[in-house]
């Protein structure tokens, strides 16, 4: 699916509202996100089954040029296989005409985007960890989704319902003014729609392009640096020496006690078992969604408590200085895992990269990962070979400077954006921090591994020996691709 790209002066913002549907509309809710996954699982199926096919003929010796033709995964040939097939496959003949296209088109694009990311993962042309092939989605584990993106697609004038193609309109339980007000005054243009179950509640999140409104900063010369925490979730120093700490609500643990007594009742209902095909009892049923509402009112009171926190300091601040945390490195540490993603790292930035950006057209300075925050002297410059984390308190072997730990670390954070003179300093420009010799103060060799080697060469300024596979042209077929399978 083509990427929507908003005009100038304008951003893709999405509004999300509760639905109340009655007993009808939310079968007809179940329907259309049971059709994407059906039509999910028939794309998976279709293409791989080229594969299989193509694997067993070689197995057999028949010659390269006899082999069975690879199946397009594109979205228009997905979309063109399914048509044709609808009308004949038992598994869609006498049911598909009850949901709208649209219900079907969000598995296909589904479909299509899993196999993209497959074969860029194989090509390596994809960040993060490697994708396998795609699978099918299991009726009882699958998330009820389903996206509209042609059609009536609208908020009602008298702010209490919505209206999506082939479901009709549907009560929301929280006003829509909002979004209505924006739409009525020409500010706002909705996109799609997507019609989402979690935890027992029916959602509607719209994709609105919004005008853009930029909003002036309180101290827009000040810059502010964020060193993030699990005892004291952040710490806020500023470009004139004042600090403050924002403490950990640490959400989690204050129902940890109601999770572990509403997990033992789920543990003694007859759950499902997948191996014997038995469905959960209606108790076990009820037990399971009593535990997710503590988890949803969790979740709630932590997005909530970082909002706050974000839009505070975006609309403060002209600069912004935040960290480049190995977050997913951090959680495999198993005595703190459980409090560090209670704390929303990542989440952090993700907002501040955008509420800086958007709202007010400031900047946001992400420090490089090897940055030594913590192992700096905020008075001298001077810097530590080691500094445990277990000691908290940071003594200055050259100036004599003792402060806490984290007070020194968002100090020298605050004081890095005098020295970034150069970039936007927004999110895509990660690389804006001032390049410092021996940066993470290591005292040993690193192992000569390729990776290494690459990164050793773009430190030091020399050239980087591209990956054999990165040679290649970028514009191979689908065929081409396909051979890593």
């Amino acid at each position: 699916m083509k990427k929507f790209r908003p005009q100038p002066g304008f951003v893709v913002q999405a509004y999300r509202f509760a639905l109340d549907p009655n007993a009808t509309q939310e079968r007809a809710l179940r329907s259309h996100c049971g059709a994407a996954r059906a039509a999910y699982n028939w794309a998976v199926g279709w293409v791989t089954a080229s594969w299989w096919q193509r694997r067993a003929e070689e197995s057999y010796g028949i010659a390269e040029d006899e082999l069975t033709p690879w199946r397009p995964w594109s979205l228009p040939s997905l979309r063109k296989a399914f048509n044709e097939a609808k009308h004949a496959d038992p598994r869609f003949a006498s049911w598909w005409e009850e949901n709208s296209k649209e219900a079907y088109s969000t598995g296909l694009a589904n479909a299509s985007a899993a196999f993209d990311n497959y074969a860029k993962s194989k090509n390596a042309r994809r960040k993060g960890r490697k994708m396998g092939t795609p699978r099918f989605k299991s009726k009882r584990k699958a998330r009820l989704s389903c996206r509209f993106t042609t059609g009536t697609i609208r908020v009602d004038g008298d702010g209490q319902h919505v209206t999506l193609p082939r479901l009709g309109t549907l009560r929301t339980h929280e006003p829509t003014a909002k979004l209505l007000t924006r739409v009525q005054a020409g500010t706002a243009r909705i996109l799609s729609a997507t019609v989402r179950h979690e935890r027992g509640r029916w959602f509607a999140s719209f994709q609105v392009e919004v005008k853009q409104d930029i909003t002036r900063v309180t101290r827009p010369d000040a810059a502010v640096g964020i060193d993030l925490g699990v005892k004291t979730l952040a710490v806020l120093a500023d470009s004139t020496g004042e600090i403050r700490a924002v403490a950990n609500p640490k959400h989690h643990d204050q129902v940890l006690k109601k999770l572990r007594r509403t997990s033992r009742t789920v543990s003694r209902r007859q759950g499902p078992d997948r191996r014997t095909g038995r469905k959960p009892s209606k108790r076990w049923e009820k037990a399971n969604a009593a535990r997710n509402r503590v988890h949803y009112r969790v979740t709630n009171l932590r997005a909530n408590a970082l909002h706050k926190l974000t839009t505070a300091v975006a609309a403060e601040y002209g600069t912004v200085v935040v960290e480049d945390l190995n977050v997913a490195g951090m959680l495999r540490n198993r005595r703190l895992a459980r409090r560090i993603a209670d704390a929303g790292f990542g989440e952090i930035r993700r907002q501040l990269d955008y509420k800086t950006r958007q709202r007010h057209a400031t900047r946001t300075i992400v420090a490089s990962r090897w940055y030594p925050s913590s192992k700096t002297c905020s008075g001298c410059g001077a810097e530590k070979a080691k500094l445990p984390l277990h000691v908290r308190t940071y003594e200055c072997d050259a100036c004599g400077l003792v402060i806490d730990r984290d007070d020194n670390a968002a100090l020298n954070l605050a004081a890095l954006a005098a020295a970034c003179t150069t970039g936007t300093g927004v999110a895509g420009d990660q690389d804006t921090a001032p390049a410092v010799s021996n940066p993470r103060g290591a005292d040993q060799k690193t192992r000569a591994t390729r990776r290494s080697r690459k990164a050793t060469a773009g430190r030091a300024g020399g050239a980087t020996l591209p990956h054999p596979r990165q040679t290649e042209t970028r514009d191979r077929t689908q065929a081409e691709a396909l051979t890593l399978w």
